[in-house]
């Protein structure tokens, strides 16, 4: 007697009290409807009892829906042994309401309009025993069934709204799950980009700072050792040694200012390296060979910052740990197209088991930005050889926008 598709727990409902309540009325117009001595008003009685209890077991603990066919068949003989026992028609159509409004409630829509016309049916057998060869027996039959199918749909409408009432329930559950993981999702992906951010600026004060104070401590240890016997160039080596700090502190200027804005300055990459490699050698008076191709393929800033930054580090390494007197960088395209960045020097090559240090491990990160690949091996002038190699074409492009 409930509203609800689904079989529900067996309690007491108030749809279930108030379908109850309509039986009982029903039930009083029936046994007042008898005469006093009339033994058939407690036969009435009865079989609106068993109805009752019948519909209150189905409501409440049946669960197939085969046994609710055929409790539905039992209700329909009980309307039939009401009718065989003339009982009030008034209470009989009141019965048939609630039926009709419990069969479309307990049973899928279809079968429960089924249920619906048999009720109908039965109702127009009771009307034409009532009323035999009267047309009005046809005509209340079909308002009385108009208004079953009216309970009808007026229950099917309550449960496809329940329904969709559950269904909105289930989503905003679920969009609220979604929402819950967006927002984790959103947490890590920033805390991925402030140690991504980190990183870069460890890289950045590391490759500026680490190789300016790296040439300007070497020369002024030779600046030191020079003062005695050569004073004039232990002067020399001091304003050199000005000169690269004041570079690196524009260059940490730079970095700083990076944390503002983007910078927007092109990177003029074989300038940089021309520069790069002059005040390298006149700072620790290693010599330097430099090799540049004529032309080179077009380069993102980023690439070119990469291969820049590369060939610095290099270089500081060769200057802290290699006790090198020559080097050689060479940038060139190769025959696939690629672009390779080699830096040799004829130091004391890498060690039986090498444990990359932070300057390896920044090189490395910059060449993953931009899709790159950086090896380091034996050098054919004896030392070691670092070599970053760009792939070609719109690989090299694709691999920079990740």
């Amino acid at each position: 007697m409930t509203a609800s598709r689904a079989p529900s727990s067996p309690r007491i409902t108030w749809i279930s009290l108030v379908g109850l309540g309509t039986l009982g009325v029903a039930a009083l117009i029936v046994f007042a409807s008898y005469a006093a001595a009339d033994a058939r008003r407690w036969l009435a009685l009865g079989v609106i009892g068993a109805l009752t209890l019948l519909l209150f077991v189905d409501d409440r603990f049946i669960r197939r829906s085969g046994v609710r066919h055929l409790c539905y068949t039992f209700t329909a003989l009980a309307l039939l042994a009401l009718i065989a026992l003339g009982a009030n028609l008034t209470g009989f159509i009141i019965i048939g309401f609630l039926l009709s409004g419990t069969a479309m409630a307990s049973l899928p829509p279809r079968a429960g309009y089924l249920w619906i016309l048999l009720f109908g049916a039965i109702t127009l057998l009771y009307t034409t025993l009532i009323w035999p060869g009267n047309i009005q027996a046809l005509l209340s039959a079909l308002g009385v069934l108009a208004g079953y199918l009216f309970m009808g749909a007026t229950i099917d409408a309550q449960r496809k709204a329940e329904l969709a009432e559950a269904e909105a329930q289930s989503l905003l559950a679920k969009l609220q799950d979604a929402h819950a993981q967006l927002q984790q999702s959103a947490q890590q992906a920033e805390a991925l980009a402030v140690a991504e951010e980190r990183n870069r600026l460890a890289r950045e004060v590391h490759d500026t700072l680490g190789h300016r104070l790296t040439v300007a401590a070497v020369q002024l240890e030779g600046a030191q050792r020079l003062i005695p016997r050569d004073p004039a160039r232990a002067a020399e080596m001091v304003a050199t040694v000005h000169a690269q700090v004041m570079e690196g502190l524009t260059e940490l200027r730079r970095t700083v200012a990076a944390l503002r804005a983007p910078l927007s300055a092109d990177l003029n990459l074989a300038a940089a390296l021309r520069h790069l490699t002059r005040d390298f050698a006149a700072a620790t008076d290693i010599q330097v060979e430099l090799h540049l191709p004529t032309a080179l393929p077009a380069l993102t800033p980023m690439q070119r910052q990469v291969f820049y930054r590369v060939a610095q580090e290099a270089l500081t390494n060769v200057q802290r740990h290699a006790g090198a007197s020559r080097v050689r960088v060479a940038l060139q395209p190769d025959a696939d197209g690629a672009v390779q960045l080699a830096v040799d020097d004829d130091g004391g090559g890498l060690s039986a088991t090498p444990a990359p240090g932070f300057g390896v491990r920044g090189m490395r990160e910059r060449a993953q930005q931009v899709g790159a690949t950086l090896t380091l091996g034996k050098s054919e002038l004896g030392g070691v050889r670092v070599v970053l190699t760009l792939p070609a074409g719109d690989h090299a492009a694709a691999a920079e926008a990740k």
